[in-house]
């Protein structure tokens, strides 16, 4: 039992995060790719995708009060991560953080759990991506066969010149006088995730620069639209405030749907779009300087990216009469319906850049938390490999890669997102956790970036996440159990007789 539970030791990974050469990962990324890094993950699903739907099926306007909930605890767990990132500049994120604090077995259903985070997470982007990529082609006049642009099984309507999913089509309307087929794969969230991986593979460094640049394009298009609505709503504050009214829809009798319970089940789902921060701890051995740079990625990509998801949340339910927003391309149907002619091609392009790098930040926090684990002994040895000329985790990208793009193109995007929200609460309780336990054991170590307020501060992250944890339902739950268990099986089957730490504290 002891061996399990045996906790991997501050400097032995200190030493490895120190390591040099052709067989480690390259450290050229600087403060402000860190913060791109960060921006680039938080802004892509939570507002091109999420936001709309989770308006539309559960908080209705009060979707601005899930996200600054979900803003909270994410203020409280990313302070956690600031001092972890800094204090142990390896990459592995809450994985490693587990392991360094709370034992072996407990870093392993983290890291399973990481696994879960970023792979779904990717794939619930890619599928977002691709209703943007298909919205896009039909306005060009480039059709895609509607059977390949959805989820198998997906009935899709032909509704206002563009198919979509039938159940997304506004009330009212006659379904059964539209055109209708069924989808039974995917093939642009596919081509998606195969285009990413490629990137990946071939360095950190390109990787950073792609995405820096996008970043810059992204966030300019939100806050076009933010400016854009603005006018709008300062023009037309009747039908807004009509709009907005009632805030918080009355509950519809099951918990979850309208109501605060909805509310909270909002903020539950709409967590999957602040897990950026969480993959920019992820990148922490490719940083130039971590102890330095790693807060200031961490908390402030974070900044940045609450304020702009809590305005563009109020002006787009101001524009749009939330149950109308139950779209794969809500921002767009807001610049729409302001009436501003270019305003949908421009957030539609904005949003496919905008997804494209938190696909690419994902597939990067999945493919380090591999290497991390196949390091440990966890894993198997090819999981770590690292391409002599690109200096990447090569083997892992490309296996994550595969697996990605089937999820995307098989999975629903809302069960995608679910699982993602819980996962990655369940790794903002152990990093806060992890937190608190080491000041209690090693008060002695150097921390660049302390965690303030010790243990309110990690307290509060751990209730917040769990209270949205519970908020999710029994399905979701379901389904993580019945991820963890096969992650069990794996560890008990392979990692635990290979684990490096635990074979060299019996020499």
């Amino acid at each position: 039992m002891a061996s399990i539970l045996i906790c991997k030791p501050i400097g032995t990974i200190l030493d490895e995060a120190g390591q040099e050469g052709e067989c480690t990962l390259k450290r050229a990324l600087g403060v402000l790719n860190l913060i791109a890094l960060g921006i680039g993950a938080i802004i892509g699903a939570g507002i091109f995708v999420l936001t709309g739907s989770a308006a539309a099926q559960f908080a209705g306007p009060g979707i601005v009060i899930s996200f600054i909930l979900a803003g909270t605890g994410c203020l409280f767990a990313g302070l956690c991560y600031a001092e972890f990132a800094s204090l142990i500049p390896i990459a592995g994120s809450a994985y490693t953080y587990g392991y360094a604090t709370l034992g072996e077995l407990f870093a392993w259903i983290i890291g399973w759990d990481l696994i879960l985070e970023y792979a779904f997470g990717a794939a619930t982007v890619a599928s977002g991506w691709s209703a943007n990529v298909v919205q896009l082609l039909a306005r060009l006049g480039i059709p895609i066969p509607p059977t390949l642009t959805d989820t198998p099984g997906t009935d899709l309507a032909f509704y206002n010149g563009l198919w979509r999913p039938a159940a997304t089509v506004p009330a009212g309307v006659n379904l059964a006088s539209l055109p209708h087929v069924t989808a039974v794969f995917n093939i642009v969230a596919f081509l998606a995730i195969c285009l990413v991986t490629t990137i990946l593979v071939i360095g950190i460094e390109e990787s950073a620069t792609i995405n820096t640049i996008i970043v810059f394009i992204k966030v300019g298009t939100v806050l076009v639209f933010i400016a854009v609505a603005a006018v709008y709503v300062s023009q037309h504050w009747a039908q807004a405030q009509a709009n907005w009214t009632p805030f918080v829809p009355p509950n519809t009798g099951e918990s979850g749907h309208y109501g605060w319970s909805g509310v909270a089940r909002g903020a539950a789902v709409i967590f999957f779009a602040y897990i950026g921060f969480d993959a920019v701890s992820t990148a922490a051995q490719e940083a130039k300087n971590p102890k330095r740079d790693m807060p200031i990625g961490i908390l402030g990509s974070l900044a940045i990216c609450t304020v702009l998801y809590i305005a563009t949340a109020w002006l787009l339910t101001g524009v749009v009469k939330y149950p109308q927003l139950n779209v794969a391309a809500p921002v767009a149907l807001g610049m729409e319906a302001t009436g501003v002619a270019w305003g949908e091609y421009l957030v539609l392009i904005g949003s496919i850049m905008g997804l494209s790098t938190v696909m690419l930040v994902m597939l990067l926090g999945q493919s380090r938390v591999f290497f991390s684990m196949s390091r440990d002994g966890l894993l198997p040895e090819w999981a770590g490999r690292i391409h002599p000329k690109f200096r990447t985790p090569y083997i892992s990208s490309i296996t994550v890669g595969i697996f990605v793009a089937i999820f995307a193109s098989l999975i629903p995007i809302g069960v995608l997102g679910e699982l993602v929200s819980i996962g990655t609460l369940l790794a903002f309780v152990i990093v806060c956790a992890g937190v608190w336990i080491l000041r209690r054991r090693r008060p002695d170590l150097h921390r660049p970036f302390q965690t303030p307020l010790v243990p309110f501060v990690p307290i509060m992250g751990i209730l917040i996440s769990a209270f949205l944890m519970a908020s999710l339902p029994g399905a979701t739950w379901l389904r993580l159990v019945v991820w963890l268990i096969i992650g069990l099986g794996i560890y008990f089957g392979y990692g635990r007789h290979h684990s490096r730490v635990a074979l060299a504290s019996k020499k």
